[in-house]
């Protein structure tokens, strides 16, 4: 063999090894894993689309547009959930306000036409809770017609036994509603936090994550400041609503969102969960006060770890009721502001405050 030949064998058997394919362990090194999506949820507080008692009272084009400008804000969640103030039904009687007025004072019953499920739908709405104080305004009659047209829809109804189920990706997400006001089927109790425990301890033996909602505190401008107290409000109890939201979280619920005060309360960071105090008012077409904080809301636009349920990060973009309480963005963020300060006064008190300000502030995008 001569030494041109030898070269060129060594050459050749040189690129026969670097032709060969990286070995097996290497491939799979080279490959960035793919993460799991987080489970993406938005959620709002009050939402009352108009009335036909004792008059109608209802918002332009029939509803059409009432939900048009916020709409992208819900876009793109795996869940959307708000709270109904009131049944979607055409029944005649209302228990609650036999007449309209009492000692020449109004009586609050609203009655919401069945067709504005299709409304609801629209804006992209996947839950609602009806375990509220103004799901039986027209009986068990209104209440159950409510259920029968949001199940037409496609929307899950949340309160009591209705618990709405959503399976995204391979993780199983539940969604249970709580209330103070008086228990019946639709109603999981408030007020007393051990059976809260308890219910939300069995669905997470069931459901990979569990999300919370609350009907429960003070209304109004006077009660934006959440306390870890008992609240009441025209003689009634409303809970202690820090109280019970820490209690289901250490019971094993992902998110706990509030509703019902009518104005933005706190936000925190518990336990790695996320906790909104009160959502504040949606859309409360002509018979709400949207006066001040009481015409702020946002929409709680959180992501949640799919395999611990801990929050990732959340945004709260801000929402402006026009007169007579038609949703719309606020691109001035006058909700936001009024919550990132509600949440700092809250922590204040905490003993731990400097950490639980940071950790918030992280997340909070």
């Amino acid at each position: 063999m001569t030494w041109r030949t030898f070269l060129a064998l060594i050459l050749l058997l040189t690129l026969t090894l670097l032709a060969q394919p990286a070995p097996a362990e290497d491939n799979v090194a080279a490959c960035p894993v793919e993460s799991v999506p987080a489970i993406r949820v938005a959620a709002v507080g009050d939402i009352m689309m108009g009335t036909t008692f004792p008059e109608s009272i209802l918002p332009p084009e029939d509803g059409a547009t009432l939900f048009r400008s916020v709409a992208p804000l819900l876009a793109g969640h795996d869940v959307v959930f708000g709270n109904l103030e009131g049944p979607l039904t055409d029944a005649s009687l209302s228990p609650k306000c036999p007449k309209p007025r009492r000692n020449g004072r109004p009586c609050f019953a609203f009655r919401t036409p069945p067709r504005y499920a299709a409304r609801l739908a629209e804006a992209g709405f996947t839950a609602l809770n009806v375990a509220n104080n103004h799901s039986l305004d027209f009986g068990i009659e209104g209440l159950d017609n409510t259920l029968d047209v949001l199940d037409a829809a496609g929307i899950e109804a949340v309160g009591g036994e209705r618990v709405a189920v959503f399976t995204i990706g391979e993780k199983s997400v539940a969604v249970a509603g709580f209330s103070y006001s008086f228990r019946t089927r639709y109603v999981h109790p408030l007020l007393d936090v051990e059976a809260a425990r308890e219910i939300v301890a069995k669905l997470k033996s069931g459901y990979d994550l569990v999300i919370v909602s609350f009907h429960g505190g003070a209304e109004g401008a006077g009660a934006m400041r959440v306390t870890d107290a008992e609240e009441e409000f025209l003689g009634e109890r409303r809970g202690n609503v820090v109280r019970f939201a820490r209690a289901v979280v250490d019971a094993g619920a992902d998110l706990v969102v509030g509703h019902g005060p009518h104005v933005p309360r706190a936000i925190e960071v518990y336990r790695g969960k996320l906790i909104a105090y009160s959502l504040g008012n949606f859309a409360v077409y002509s018979m709400f006060n949207i006066k001040g904080p009481s015409g702020l809301g946002y929409v709680l636009q959180v992501e949640l770890d799919p395999e611990t349920g801990d929050v990732v990060r959340f945004r709260t973009p801000s929402v402006a009721l026009r007169p007579p309480g038609i949703p719309e963005p606020d691109p001035s963020g006058k909700a936001e502001a009024l919550l990132r300060k509600l949440s700092e006064e809250f922590l204040a008190g905490e003993p731990d405050a400097d950490a639980r300000r940071e950790t918030l502030s992280h997340l909070w995008k």
